[in-house]
């Protein structure tokens, strides 16, 4: 069997917070990759209220141990929305910052041979976050596009999506519960993950 391994970094949503069933979007993506035919072994590297710039300065140093030559090899990165919190009084990471860690990530994973996939950031309950939210989402869009890399963007579907908002606001703020991740992994699959994917592997090494 082919030994295909995907490494998902990222923030709290990531890691799935708030789901008391454990299985966050990430776990919810596994389960329908497998029941699809295409499985692999899955890293959830996602860590608690980091910003753009943290991930960026650990995802390396995290992926090498993780990495076969032989191996079919990706990455799925997600992050953004903690670096439009306001924090003392400033943003706790400048757009441009933001912008600039992505670029380094990609192109840190394409020197490794790692074929990346972003996931852009969702949206919280606090409406002038979200617009940050979603300008900094438009600014991952097109760095994506101009690398030649897949994008998914999430904040305006999940904006209109009633139990997402409704549980992040009976939560913290930030977080849904087991549903709401429902929700945004079955966005996810509506995306193209599964395509995406399979062609992947169709050309892999």
């Amino acid at each position: 069997m082919t030994d295909r391994r995907l490494l998902f970094f990222g923030d709290s949503l990531v890691a799935g917070v708030g789901d008391p069933s454990g299985r966050g979007w990430v776990g919810q993506i596994v389960a329908a990759s497998f029941g699809g035919g295409l499985p692999f072994t899955a890293y959830n590297l996602g860590v608690r209220r980091e910003t753009s710039e943290q991930v960026a300065a650990r995802w390396r140093s995290e992926a090498l141990p993780r990495l076969l030559p032989e191996a079919d090899m990706r990455i799925v990165v997600s992050f953004g929305a903690n670096d439009t919190t306001i924090e003392h009084g400033r943003l706790r990471v400048a757009p441009e910052r933001s912008c600039a860690a992505l670029d380094g990530i990609l192109e840190g994973a394409g020197a490794l041979g790692l074929t990346p996939l972003v996931i852009g950031p969702a949206p919280v309950d606090n409406a002038q976050q979200n617009e940050r939210i979603h300008a900094l989402s438009a600014s991952f869009s097109e760095i994506c596009s101009n690398a030649g890399v897949s994008f998914i963007g999430v904040v305006e579907q999940l904006l209109a999506t009633e139990i997402w908002m409704t549980q992040v606001m009976a939560g913290d703020g930030a977080h849904p519960s087991a549903e709401g991740y429902d929700a945004l992994a079955d966005l996810i699959l509506a995306a193209g993950w599964k395509d995406w994917l399979r062609a992947e592997l169709a050309t892999a090494r």
